[in-house]
């Protein structure tokens, strides 16, 4: 069953790339609602998630001929929307202005004081951080993204990303602690 779905994949990414509408429309069906809570989490505002999963779909119908089989074509369009939603953002002026960082090192203990938390309170005080520390937590907890592939995604230095990350993660169980 496995191996038909993996064809059955692959057979909609190569019609897709043929310009298939249909085919465009069956793989849609099938990541739309995954890539939506990507923008969602990044984003916040349903409108803008909305609008970003639309471009990112248009973007990679547009560039199908450079989807390779690398990786898979979910994660390959999960990287268009967490860049677009990116984009958006930087657009927006609402990334902090300056993630760069003296470095500071802060010891990873805090994360036991999150693991106790209830999941609401967690959803809550991450809609209070700043949208830069947002993101840092978004890609790094959420998506499973490491601080060198942040780094690249947000044009910052590995150490900017893994400071911002304690940065954040300190704010928000702070945060929480407070709720």
């Amino acid at each position: 069953m496995e191996a038909n779905v993996r064809f059955t994949h692959q057979a909609l990414i190569e019609q897709s790339k043929q310009g298939d509408r249909n085919a465009q429309y069956q793989l849609y069906g099938l990541y739309v609602d995954a890539m939506f809570n990507v923008a969602m989490r990044l984003l916040t505002i349903r409108e803008d998630a909305e609008d970003v999963l639309q471009e990112s779909f248009v973007e990679a119908f547009k560039k199908m001929d450079t989807f390779r089989f690398e990786s898979t074509f979910g994660a390959w369009l999960k990287r268009i929307v967490i860049n677009r939603s990116i984009n958006h953002l930087k657009t927006k002026r609402l990334l902090l202005s300056s993630l760069e960082s003296e470095g500071e090192v802060i010891e990873d203990d805090e994360v036991n004081a999150i693991e106790p938390l209830e999941i609401e309170k967690i959803k809550i005080g991450l809609g209070q951080l700043p949208e830069g520390y947002r993101q840092i937590i978004t890609l790094y907890l959420i998506e499973g993204y490491d601080h060198a592939e942040i780094g690249e995604i947000l044009r910052i230095s590995t150490s900017t990303s893994k400071s911002q990350y304690h940065r954040a993660k300190k704010k928000l169980v702070k945060i929480v602690n407070e709720l």
